[in-house]
């Protein structure tokens, strides 16, 4: 049951962040959009949750 709630969340955040506030050009476009839109919340983006880290980082900190 967690992971339902899992992808709600996720679901809500990628409505509210891209696809509620973009408008596309194409079916294309806007399928590509969203990994763009991941890519730049796992890359680029800290999260406080994760000690302002991006994700990315987070799970990659100390194999350095």
């Amino acid at each position: 049951m967690a992971a339902i709630g899992l992808i709600e969340s996720f679901d809500g955040r990628l409505r509210d962040g891209h696809l509620n506030v973009n408008e596309f050009a194409s079916l294309e476009r806007a399928q590509t959009m969203p990994q763009c839109w991941q890519d730049d919340c796992n890359l680029q983006r800290p999260h406080g949750a994760l000690g302002h880290l991006t994700p990315s980082k987070y799970v990659n900190r100390g194999r350095s």
